[in-house]
């Protein structure tokens, strides 16, 4: 891998700026200082703020993280346009909002297609190139370095060459330090990205840039190949944020730079970062992390077929295209119907037990679990009921106590209310307790009576808090008399376990979801097991 240099290959991230334009993603100014700060914890080279002069959110944002903001390793940047048409930089409103804002970086955006220049900013092509030549040539006098994204610019290259050529150059030679050729509309395909960065390197000679978007499922793959052609400043977003269907992913695009290409993108040893802070930028923005990710997703690592575990089992690398510790990952087994006895195995040494010497049990519960998931259940989504059954197995059968009956209530008031009353009886330890408990709906009233029956013999049950509940159907066409599934999260505050359920009766289905969730909950607190509990 070649030496780290933040000048010689910039990793510059967008997602304050452009990856703020996504449905539904909108920050405060809080949040974006808090991105920024996971941002320059991973190393990138530059933050793009936002754009100070088209609202008062971004204003206000560089105005405080000139006090609030400390950055070790990332240059904050300002994003604007070029001076309208037929004014002077230096008298422009919206470029004395770009000095004001006191970065050393700006990043300027301008028209390179011929086709919006005469449609969208209703100039002619010559006061374009003015526009372009003036304002870079003004914020170089300030002192501020200029990097320069041409909007638009593979369309335009495609469809009026010369004058796309003659962005670059007039930016070029007006001090901008790069030129970033964007595909704006996110339709290029690799090989034509490839072949244009080559054609404009050879035809202006000035530092390239590459700003891809995702709508032909594609920008990542452009970007990397926009690098091996020449390109030496690469923007994306964090995880993929950003208008339609998203931006590069910029740390897709760093992963595939250090691991495949060779390039240090940053310093050393910050690689293994990447899964912390994907995942802390999702917890920011309130968005609900994508399993399938390439190199941060919970899945990006997981194995399922059993003919995989077989291979995973004797060399981790045959089914890796990379060591998931690189990027902060782990591999990990799924058990489903698919699952053979190397997946069981794996599965086991991940839970600390090593099971190279039981063949029968791995045997039995290779069995189980193919016999239950064919009834509906998916231990892939409840690794804790997996973990119970597969100790059940191996180490033996441990509970708390011996159910005597559960029953639920629920009751329409006078008044219009509606209340459901469970009723739990159980023996834990030689003592018989009865609880009764109200809640907001049956499944709530049965998760508070077990606990309030069993909290007297086992205090630490108080930690316990069901935190999601998710019902399937998994036969429609029975209707009410379908086979239902129920998963049940459940939190001590520390840590997260899933458990699941599956019955024709929904809460028959809910209680041995909430049963499998307190009898982990139990054993991963240390509790002493009823040894007569059945």
């Amino acid at each position: 891998m070649r030496p780290y240099d933040p000048d010689s290959l910039h990793i510059y991230d967008t997602t304050l700026r452009d990856g703020t334009q996504q449905e539904g993603l909108s920050l405060s100014v809080g949040d974006k200082l808090s991105v920024a700060r996971h941002l320059d914890d991973l190393g990138v080279g530059f933050i793009e703020g936002g754009w100070p002069g088209s609202n008062p959110k971004d204003a206000e944002f560089f105005a405080r993280a000139r006090t609030e903001l400390t950055l070790t390793t990332a240059v904050l940047t300002a994003f604007g346009a070029t001076r309208r048409a037929g004014r002077v930089a230096a008298d422009d409103p919206q470029v004395a909002a770009l000095r004001e804002a006191g970065t050393a970086v700006v990043c300027l955006v301008a028209k390179s297609d011929l086709r919006h220049v005469e449609r969208a900013l209703r100039t002619s092509p010559d006061e374009n190139l003015a526009m372009i030549r003036d304002t870079v040539a003004h914020l170089r006098a300030e002192g501020k370095r200029v990097f320069l994204d041409a909007e638009h610019f593979f369309d335009g290259y495609r469809a009026h060459p010369e004058y796309a050529l003659d962005v670059v150059n007039v930016a070029a030679e007006a001090g901008a330090e790069v030129v970033v050729l964007c595909d704006t509309n996110g339709g290029m395909l690799p090989t034509r990205v490839g072949a244009v960065v080559a054609e404009v390197l050879a035809g202006t000679g000035a530092r390239l840039g590459i700003h891809c978007h995702d709508d032909a499922d594609c920008a990542v793959a452009n970007t990397l190949v926009a690098v091996e052609a020449g390109v030496t400043h690469v923007q994306g977003t964090a995880n993929g944020y950003g208008e339609r269907c998203g931006n590069a992913n910029l740390l897709s695009v760093i992963a595939g730079l250090e691991t495949k290409l060779g390039r240090a993108a940053l310093p050393p040893g910050l690689l293994r970062e990447l899964v912390r802070v994907s995942h802390a930028i999702d917890e920011v923005t309130n968005s609900v992390p994508d399993p399938h990710r390439p190199y941060v997703g919970a899945s990006a690592f997981a194995h399922k077929a059993g003919l995989h575990a077989s291979a995973v089992k004797i060399d981790p690398d045959m089914y890796q295209h990379i060591d998931p510790a690189a990027v902060g990952s782990d591999m990990r087994m799924l058990v489903s119907e698919l699952a053979g006895r190397a997946t069981i195995e794996l599965k086991g040494r991940e839970l600390g037990l090593d099971l190279s010497n039981e063949r029968e049990a791995l045997g039995r519960v290779v069995d189980l679990v193919k016999e239950r998931e064919a009834t509906g259940f998916a231990y892939e989504a409840a690794e804790a009921s997996f973990e119970l059954l597969l100790r059940d197995e191996v180490t033996g059968r441990q509970r708390f106590y011996s159910l005597e009956s559960w029953r639920v209530i629920v009751e329409q008031r006078s008044d219009g209310q509606v209340v459901s009353e469970a009723t739990v009886k159980l023996t834990s330890h030689g003592v018989r307790h009865v609880a009764t408990a109200e809640g907001n709906g049956p499944v709530n009233a049965l998760d508070t009576a077990l606990r309030d029956a069993l909290e007297k013999a086992y205090p630490g049950l108080a930690d316990l808090e069901l935190v999601d509940y998710k019902v399937r159907i998994l036969d429609g066409k029975q209707g009410t008399g379908a086979v239902t599934r129920v998963l049940v999260g459940t939190s001590d505050g520390r840590s997260r376990w899933d458990t699941i359920g599956v019955d024709e009766n929904i809460i028959a289905a809910s209680w041995s979801a909430l049963e499998d969730a307190v009898n982990f909950g139990l054993r991963r607190q240390g509790e002493r097991a009823d040894p007569n509990a059945t």
